[in-house]
């Protein structure tokens, strides 16, 4: 792999109950774990992070596959839930669902882009595999 870009983030004091601050500063959030988790929720999580930044690498994969289709993606959403849960092997794991929205592309078109961006967003290469992903074309 050339890689273009590194991001560096730190974590500090208790991890889901501490600090995260990422190295050029844009980032810097208590963490705290949610409630649901027996926490405070008074700060992000990790799970929120991962959405967050599922969502938006989605959503550029989304409009990449646009571009090279020349299909047009304006108006296009990105909604990523990420749930936390035991594993039944004495660890957790994740489970994701995607919801994509694309209202300017009829549903089979809306459909094959989704797919498609699914093989080119880093985050969906990264987790396949690995964590059950679930995508869903909303209206």
């Amino acid at each position: 792999m050339d890689i273009a870009y590194t991001a560096i983030a730190h974590a500090s004091g208790g991890g889901r109950d501490g600090h995260v601050r990422s190295e050029d500063d844009l980032i810097d959030l208590p963490t705290r774990p949610p409630r649901e988790l027996g926490g405070s929720g008074e700060g992000t999580n990790p799970e929120q992070l991962f959405a967050a930044g599922f969502a938006a690498c989605f959503l550029s994969a989304i409009h990449a596959v646009g571009r090279a289709d020349k299909l047009d993606t304006t108006d296009a959403a990105v909604s990523a839930s990420v749930g936390i849960g035991a594993n039944g092997e004495g660890g957790y794991g994740l489970e994701i669902e995607l919801d994509v929205y694309l209202p300017r592309l009829g549903r089979e078109l809306a459909e094959q882009t989704m797919e498609k961006a699914h093989h080119v967003c880093p985050y969906s290469n990264a987790t396949r595999g690995n964590v059950p992903v679930v995508l869903t074309l909303v209206d």
